[in-house]
């Protein structure tokens, strides 16, 4: 019988997730089958449930679940447990483990990229699981300083009061979207505003050298804004392979080569 592995979220139908899995097993020479799995709101964790008592092996975490994900764990890695936020389950001993891939992900397309990390300033737009799941991995990577802007700043606030001592090597900073402003070696558009089509303005007292958009596939005023002022831009994709690649590898012990399949 095929292996089943899964992506869930909502929405799911952007995602390219089973696309990559099939290429990296195929190369690896794996078979397995890997489908989207759309979840009601108020119907994550039956849907997670019934997956693996179906004989589902692993199954990624996408927006908006992943903070309903780590809750639901009976083990987690030290860097979901840091974030609060999974995007990789599996069942090991008849528990359910989670782990949050997305932060090397992030840094392993950011290297990809030779964008430099070692003692940057980096402004992360959002405050939600997927800024959650990067924070760690960034300061592990030599990123001395992160501020993290949102619309409500208590949410950011309550970000940075979890995590500051998880990463004591680094400044954790807060403002609102509508303070925006600082000179930064990187922004991070970590919001849904990619997702949702909401225009997010950065103003002309915001300075950057380089911006990242963790969503891929659809227009991004974000990156459009980027680009208008001549800075290198990309979206979300080596992200998505890097966070891929590190759930596979957990799934299956072996490592896809992530250049292969930018």
């Amino acid at each position: 019988m095929t292996k089943q592995f899964a992506v869930i979220g909502n929405p799911i139908e952007q995602s390219r997730s089973p696309e990559l899995h099939h290429a990296f097993a195929e190369k690896l020479g794996i078979e397995l089958n890997y489908s989207k799995r759309l979840a009601p709101l108020d119907g994550f964790e039956a849907n997670v449930k019934t997956f693996f008592d179906q004989g589902g092996l692993g199954m990624n975490v996408t927006v908006p679940f992943k903070e309903q994900a780590f809750a639901m764990c009976h083990q987690l890695t030290e860097r979901a447990r840091i974030a609060k936020a999974v995007n990789t389950l599996w069942i090991e001993n008849g528990q359910l483990h989670g782990d949050n891939t997305d932060g090397q992900g992030l840094v392993d397309a950011i290297q990809a990229l030779n964008w430099p990390l070692q003692g940057t300033r980096i402004l992360i737009l959002g405050a939600g699981g997927a800024t959650r799941g990067v924070i760690y991995p960034l300061v592990q990577a030599g990123v001395t300083e992160i501020v993290i802007a949102n619309r409500t700043q208590q949410r950011a606030e309550q970000l940075v009061q979890d995590l500051a001592g998880s990463v004591s090597e680094a400044t954790l900073r807060v403002m609102t979207l509508d303070q925006l402003h600082g000179n930064f070696d990187l922004v991070i558009n970590a919001t849904s505003a990619s997702l949702s089509g909401d225009a997010l303005v950065l103003p002309e007292t915001l300075q950057f050298k380089y911006a990242y958009e963790m969503a891929y596939g659809k227009p991004s005023s974000f990156l459009d804004q980027a680009k208008a002022r001549g800075v290198p831009t990309t979206e979300g994709f080596g992200m998505l392979v890097g966070q891929a690649i590190e759930a596979f590898s957990i799934w299956h012990g072996v490592k896809p080569n992530l250049t292969d399949f930018l």
